[in-house]
């Protein structure tokens, strides 16, 4: 963790920029006294579609039983989307 004070803040702005980038926490100071923390965000999390398991529907639906190749698609454009 690192310490700033608010004049540092203020003339260095890209250097505790750069810190904060690299995953650094910052406090800053006035008066020798901690009066913030600036931390770094958190990542996102992607967001990425959730695509139901076709497969595991047909094994439900169905069982094991062999199916023709139109029935999987007739049953994939009925899902509602």
């Amino acid at each position: 963790m690192k310490t700033a004070t608010v004049r540092e803040v203020r003339q260095n702005f890209g250097q505790l920029l750069s810190w904060i980038n690299a995953g650094e926490e910052i406090i800053i100071t006035l008066r020798r006294k901690a009066v913030a923390r600036i931390v770094p965000t958190l990542p996102e999390k992607s967001k990425k579609p959730h695509w139901p398991d076709f497969k595991a529907r047909q094994k439900a639906l169905f069982g094991n039983k062999v199916l023709p190749g139109n029935t999987v698609a007739e049953e994939r454009e009925s899902y509602q989307w």
